[in-house]
């Protein structure tokens, strides 16, 4: 950790060499940012006929519509009733239902409105994931927390990974401080971690692989309580959905159906060549043409890495633990922004460390884990498409096996 010399020094006046750091982030920052969100105005409102639109497809698809099915009386978890209802081009998939009550204002004005205003608060949330990255930093090198933030912002909201949170209007940067802030917190604050990991139950592949690795690394309060809330805070509206739909029968046949259509795209199939998944049963499926089983890949991961976060160093288990939750289930490249403060934690303790056991790996780790935040593009036009999410995938999981042989070598004193 951090001495407290090292705080003094790092709490003094920038220098002239990192004053011209922040306003060179700052520019570009604002530059990609200014790109990013251009999207939310350009795009053209929904109609069948625009149905394959990809700019803010998640936005509409999994937030407004949904939310105004539910508004409207309807259960938008019915997959039939939004693609009778609503241009909607995919299903609603299982997102936690206060989903719908959280992120209700964005739905209520019209879409365009509502696409702007979803679009600005994504933007501040990756601002405050870049400084929350920034006060993780801190706790271990000396560095100016407004610098760090604006540097991390700008290389956030220029990466691809940044720009498609943004692009396509998903609901990620809130999970990922939820995740994020879950493991910084867990000890300090632990009622303050249960409730952003509340905000990572925002879409349990998120939240249960989390919540299990947290009571493994002994965070049982926050994983329990962060459970419990999320569960809480859902049950109204699944008590209003099992009312309008007539009971728990017909609410359960709505669930089994919603699982099944989305089995069934391409876009979630396991041993879909076209999905767009990054986790280890999808991976080896492109890569072998073998499927595994995903709930043997679910457990496997899971007990692998809990077994080993508990004696690692804090922050090689952090990047453990969150690699764990994108690896061992359903996941697509933008999942990894959970992933950043830890990524930027053990960048920062790479050099001070580079030839201590273990640390080599853990560097490793976090170069691979930089392959879908720059998305090559141009290995589609070389191998066919979706052969660049065949290359983050591959190396995400390369990324977790570093990760995995860091935990085995760098130890907690």
């Amino acid at each position: 950790m951090i001495s407290k010399q090292d705080i003094a020094l790092g709490q003094q006046g920038m220098s002239p060499k990192q004053r011209l750091v922040l306003l060179l982030a700052a520019l570009a920052g604002a530059a990609s940012a200014w790109h990013a969100v251009s999207p939310s105005w350009r795009v053209p409102l929904p109609t069948p006929a625009v149905a394959g639109e990809e700019r803010l497809q998640d936005f509409r698809d999994a937030l407004y519509f949904p939310i105004r099915e539910f508004l409207a009386g309807g259960n938008p978890y019915d997959p039939a009733a939004m693609f009778a209802h609503w241009p909607v081009r995919q299903d609603f998939n299982l997102y936690q239902p206060y989903h719908l009550l959280l992120h209700a204002p964005f739905a209520l004005p019209g879409y365009r409105v509502g696409a702007v205003a979803f679009t600005l608060f994504s933007l501040l949330l990756l601002v405050a994931l870049a400084a929350l990255t920034a006060h993780a930093v801190r706790r271990y090198v000396a560095v100016p927390f407004a610098v760090t933030t604006a540097v991390v912002a700008a290389l956030l909201v220029t990466s691809q990974v940044g720009k498609a949170q943004l692009y396509v209007g998903q609901i990620n940067p809130l999970i990922a401080l939820g995740a994020a802030g879950a493991l910084l917190a867990r000890r300090d604050r632990p009622g303050w971690a249960a409730v952003a990991l509340a905000l990572a139950w925002l879409k349990p592949q998120y939240g249960f692989p989390l919540a299990v690795l947290l009571f493994a690394r002994g965070s049982r309060r926050v994983a329990l309580l962060g459970t419990a809330i999320a569960a809480a805070a859902s049950l109204p509206v699944v008590v209003l959905l099992v009312v309008r739909g007539g009971g728990i029968g017909p609410f359960l046949d709505v669930v089994v159906a919603n699982l099944t259509h989305a089995r069934g795209t391409d876009y979630g199939a396991v041993d879909s060549v076209t999905a767009q998944r990054i986790d280890i049963a999808a991976v080896l499926f492109r890569v072998t043409g073998w499927a595994p089983s995903e709930l043997v890949v679910l457990a496997g991961v899971l007990v692998a890495s809990a077994l080993l976060i508990r004696r690692a160093k804090e922050p090689v288990a952090d990047l453990l633990t969150l690699l764990a939750v994108v690896v061992c289930v359903v996941h697509q490249p933008g999942d990894v922004l959970i992933a950043v403060p830890a990524m930027a934690v053990v960048a920062a303790l790479w050099w001070r460390h580079r030839d201590e056991p273990g640390w080599g790996a853990a560097g490793s780790a976090v170069l691979a884990l930089a392959v879908p935040f720059a998305h090559l593009y141009t290995v589609d036009r070389l191998f066919g498409p979706r052969a660049s999410v065949t290359v983050d995938g591959f190396a995400v999981v390369v990324a977790w096996g570093l990760a995995v042989y860091a935990a085995r070598r760098v130890r907690a004193s």
